[in-house]
């Protein structure tokens, strides 16, 4: 029995060593693939930390986007700001130009009706002038009869005498009678030349407002044709532009240019209808009525150069929005601008927390390796230990020594599973 203790020991023990080192042999399978995915995920994480960097530079330029952009919003919403100044006065020079055109028509009724009392005035004036030169005949040849008379004899009749001092007597009340009449003609014709004075002003004034209402209708339609002329290149622009972001202040000035277009065709409308009704109001045949005309084109010639002033100053703002809007091209706009730098940073953020997550994995990860590493090397000495046991106990028993039946049985099933396997590969 003490003989065949050491031999019964050392069967167990192989079949012991070789067990643990089948599991040993899967764990070190295992134990690669996971070193692999370890592999991977260190090659992700190097992508994902390249990745991170692209990203931060991104935001670092889109920040200095930004930064530059500032300045560019600023003038653009100074130019916004001048843009409805002039619209605003636009509007109120409209009203001012509605409200003379009212004026000149109801001067232009007052006028017709002071011509016509004119006319008849004249008229009676004539009918007048030639009853008293008819008067001034009759008067001048009585008196010559009157002297005829005196000097005839005293022969003549009492009748002829009383006839002769009756007739000069009618002749001369109807004289006075005409010359009060002359004296008021003379008067209400003064009255008359003082209200041809005032309404031929008014009739200056009413030119004037109408040559400034030419002068802003071809203003009007020369600011139309070159915003059109604007609005062609900003669409040529954006459609050049193609998929890329578009630029809010764009979108804007393009609202913004067709919301000036539209009321400048309007007001085109407004004083092309002014001046179809001027027309009709103008007496052709007025010497006066032409004056004012010409009065009128004048001032419509000084609102032309005040509207071409305007509109050089609107050039100017549009090309320095232009300007601006091909600065800020290769950029999102303001707005996008933050959005996209809120989605990077939304986006680092995202990236920071599974970097982190992933470190972690990995130092738990790299922990358990080097456990599972050292129970390995463990195993593997004890291994080691047994199996050199096993071959000195082997090797000091003499070969004739009777075996029991249970290590005959465990003899024969390590003999059937074979000789331990030792690993391919060195351990890492």
């Amino acid at each position: 029995m003490t003989g065949q203790s050491p031999g019964c020991l050392g069967y167990p023990l192989r079949r012991d060593s070789s067990e643990r080192a089948g599991r040993l042999e899967g764990l070190l399978g295992s134990y690669r693939r996971r070193l692999e995915a370890l592999g991977e995920l260190r090659r992700q994480v190097r992508r994902l930390e390249e990745q991170d960097a692209a990203h931060a530079r991104r935001a670092a330029a889109l920040e200095d986007e930004l930064r530059r952009a500032a300045p560019a919003r600023a003038e653009l919403d100074t130019c916004r700001r001048q843009v409805q100044e002039l619209q605003g006065r636009q509007a109120q020079a409209a009203l001012e130009a509605e409200k003379w055109q009212f004026e000149c028509g109801s001067l232009r009724e007052k006028l017709e009706a002071l011509l016509k009392d004119k006319e008849r005035l004249v008229e009676e004036r004539d009918a007048l002038r030639e009853a008293n030169e008819e008067l001034r005949c009759a008067q001048v040849q009585q008196s010559c009869l009157s002297q005829a008379d005196a000097v005839l004899d005293s022969a003549t009749s009492p009748a002829d005498n009383l006839a002769a001092e009756i007739l000069p007597a009618e002749l001369r009340e109807t004289l006075v009678r005409l010359q009060q009449e002359n004296r008021g003609l003379c008067t209400q014709e003064a009255a008359l030349q003082g209200q041809l004075a005032e309404l031929q002003a008014q009739l200056d004034d009413s030119r004037r407002v109408r040559r400034r209402l030419d002068t802003q209708h071809r203003l009007s339609q020369q600011e139309v044709l070159e915003l059109r002329g604007q609005l062609e290149e900003l669409q040529q622009s954006l459609q050049e532009q193609g998929s890329r972001a578009e630029d809010v202040s764009s979108s804007v000035l393009k609202e913004k240019l067709e919301e000036h277009l539209e009321k400048l065709n309007e007001a085109h409308a407004e004083l092309q209808k002014k001046r179809e009704h001027l027309e009709g109001l103008e007496p052709r045949a007025d010497s006066a009525a032409a004056q004012r005309i010409d009065e009128l084109q004048q001032i419509l010639r000084q609102k032309d150069e005040d509207m071409r002033a305007m509109e050089e100053r609107y050039r100017r703002y549009v090309d320095k929005a232009n300007s601006v809007i091909r600065r800020l091209d290769p950029a999102p706009g303001a707005m996008g601008s933050l959005l996209g730098v809120q989605a990077l940073r939304n986006q680092l953020q995202e990236k920071e927390a599974k970097l982190q997550y992933l470190e972690m994995d990995l130092a738990k990860t790299l922990s358990q390796r080097e456990q599972e590493e050292r129970l390995i090397i463990t195993a593997w000495y004890n291994m080691g230990l047994a199996q050199q046991h096993c071959t000195s106990w082997d090797r000091s028993s003499p070969p004739g020594a009777p075996q029991s039946f249970l290590s005959q049985q465990r003899q024969a099933a390590t003999a059937r599973r074979g000789p331990p396997r030792l690993p391919r590969g060195p351990l890492h």
